[in-house]
Formats: C-alpha cells, structure tokens, sequence
C-alpha cells in the first residue's frame, strides 16, 4: 500500500518577522549621499565667489597716477585716496618716462588749451578706461578737448588684448596636465625622476608653442620670443613641480589640494586680463605671489615692457620651483628609508 509522506509546511507564520535582506548601507549610505552632495554644492559655490567677488569689486586701488601741469597739486590733492596714489611729475616727458619704468599705470597732463591722457593699455585695459574718464571729467570741466597718448599699447594685431586674456587657463593647465599625465605614465616612487624630466620638457616646449601662438598667430605680444617663452615655460614648470611634489609626497590628497588652490585663488587672482591694480589689495597681493599672477606678470612685463619689473615674478616663480623639488626631495628620502628597513626575502 502506497505510504503517506507529510509534506512540511515552509509557510512563514503570519506574525514572525520577513527573512528577506535589508538592502546595505541604510542610513550610512543616506549620510554618505548627503555630505557628497553638500560638499559638491560648497565647491560649486566656493568656485562663484572666486571667480565673481574679485570682478564684483572690481576697480582702482590704490593705483599710481601721474599728473603733471600747472593744476597738477589741486588735482593731486582732489584724486589722492584709496582708488589712487597720485604723484607729480615736471614736465609730461618724465610722465612718459615713468609710464615705460612701470612706475605709474598712466598719466594725465594739464594745459591751458587742452587735457592730454597717457595711457599704458597693456599694463592693463580696465585702469587705462578709468584713467581716460578721469581725464575727460577735468577736461569738461575746463571745456577744453582731450588727447589720448597710448605710451605702451597692445600691437596692432590684437588692439585689445584678447589673447592675453585667453592664455590664462592655457598657462594653468600647461601646469596642471603635465603632472597629471606623467603621474599616470610613468607612477612609482623609482619612476620620480622620470617624471620631473618630463615636467621641464614639457614646459620648454609648451612655452615656446604658446608663445608663438600669441605672437605669431594672433599677434598679441610684441617683444623678444625667446625671452617671453622662457618666461612662459618658468610659469608652467612653476605649476608643474610643486604639482609632482604634492603627490610623491602626499598622494593625490596633496595635488587635490594643490588644483583647488591653483584654480580658486590662483586663476582668479592672477589679474591677466585686468592687471594687478584692478584687484582689492589684499587679492591682487596674494594672487602675485601664487603661479598664476606671478606669471601672467612676467607675460606682461617681457611682452610690453622690455623686461622692466620681470624681476619680482621671476623671484616668486624660482622660489615656487624650488618648494616643488624640495616636496620631491623629501619624498624620495622617505621612500629610501622604507626600502632600507624593508625585509629582504
């Protein structure tokens, strides 16, 4: 006779608890969205106010203006301020004189028949606009007409300076792409050198290119080649070591750290576009003692100004590449000292 078998019953009870799996992470995953979330909002916004607080507030500070003529002490005492440091000259040829030695950003000269502005609008286009404004309100005052006397323009090419404008992210990311390219190449603490090796080609070659770029192509700079792509490729080089630095160092936690710098305070605060004087003191002092600004400088300085202030950016790039190799330096000591205590198989 066929025996029964019993089945058993595999039916969850109706008021035991489900056994199917909580998906992971839960609230931790909730929390971990959360803090990625705010913190790319506070980047974002971070990155708004470097670029736009520093155009906002935008204008003269304490900019050097010269005056000369026979009204130059009421216009000296009527000017002297937060917006501009004025100082009095004889004669409008040790005006112009001062103009071309970078003592002044541009000048306005006082005469019976006439108002005439000396300008440098390489040196930078927004103080050169304000300086002729101002140089038209005395002259209405006067009811008399106004000369425009550009001592330093840009070439004829690019009237405006447009392409200087544009080299910025070019010089920023001639730093920057370098060091992330080789660090994928050629990683490892025993590839180091390799990689610095790289770096100062690149930036040789890459400051030659861009400085025919600008002269040649778009026609924007309008001084010796050799000289201005030197000083292009000691900006990018200047970017590009320290960059290596971090990173052997410090992992990708320090050129993290590195490019936010570099592109939140550096970029913004370089005054390329505008030059230093358009910047609120305080910025437009720390943005020339970064890469960038020291750059953008010494751009402006070999391009229009046969040299005259290259020295200061060319100290503040030296010293940056220096820091660079220091950062490398103690890296490959630290490195060495763990292959030292290492055991040997």
């Amino acid at each position: 006779m066929p025996t029964n078998i019993a089945t058993p019953d595999v039916s969850e009870p109706s008021g035991g608890a489900s056994s199917t799996t909580p998906p992971p992470g839960g609230r931790k995953l909730v929390i971990r969205l959360t803090v990625v979330v705010v913190g790319l909002t506070a980047a974002i916004t971070l990155m708004l106010c470097a670029f736009g607080l520093p155009s906002a507030n935008g204008g003269p500070h304490n900019a050097p203006l010269g005056v000369t003529g026979h009204t130059a002490s009421a216009v000296q005492d009527r000017l002297d301020g937060d917006d501009w440091e004025v100082t009095a000259y004889d004669n409008p040829e040790a005006l112009t004189d001062a103009i071309e030695n970078r003592d002044i950003a541009g000048g306005i000269a006082l005469g019976d028949d006439g108002v005439t502005v000396y300008t440098a609008t390489a040196g930078g286009p927004q103080i050169t606009a304000t300086i002729s404004g101002l140089a038209d309100a005395l002259a209405a005052q006067q009811h008399v007409s106004v000369t425009v006397q550009d001592v330093v323009p840009f070439p004829e090419d690019d009237p405006r300076g447009t392409g200087l404008a544009s080299a910025a992210l070019p010089m920023v990311f001639g730093g920057m792409l370098p060091a992330v390219v080789l660090l994928q190449l050629f990683p490892g603490h025993a590839r180091l050198r390799t990689r610095l090796v790289g770096v100062v080609a690149f930036a040789l070659a890459a400051g030659a290119a861009v400085s025919a770029v600008l002269q040649f192509g778009i026609g924007t700079l309008d001084g010796n080649f050799w000289v201005t792509s030197l000083g292009l490729s000691l900006g990018m080089a200047a970017l590009a070591v320290p960059f290596l630095g971090l990173e052997s160092l410090f992992g990708y936690a320090g050129f993290g750290a590195g490019s936010v710098v570099t592109m939140f305070l550096g970029n913004p605060l370089s005054g390329l576009a505008t030059g230093p004087y358009w910047l609120p003191d305080g910025w437009s002092a720390l943005g020339q003692l970064l890469p960038p600004g020291a750059s953008g400088s010494l751009l402006r300085a070999n391009a229009f100004f046969d040299g005259t202030g290259a020295g200061g950016p060319v100290l503040v790039l030296a010293v940056w590449v220096v820091v660079g190799l220091a950062l490398m330096r103690v890296a490959d000591r630290r490195n060495r000292r763990k292959d030292a205590v290492r055991p040997t198989v």
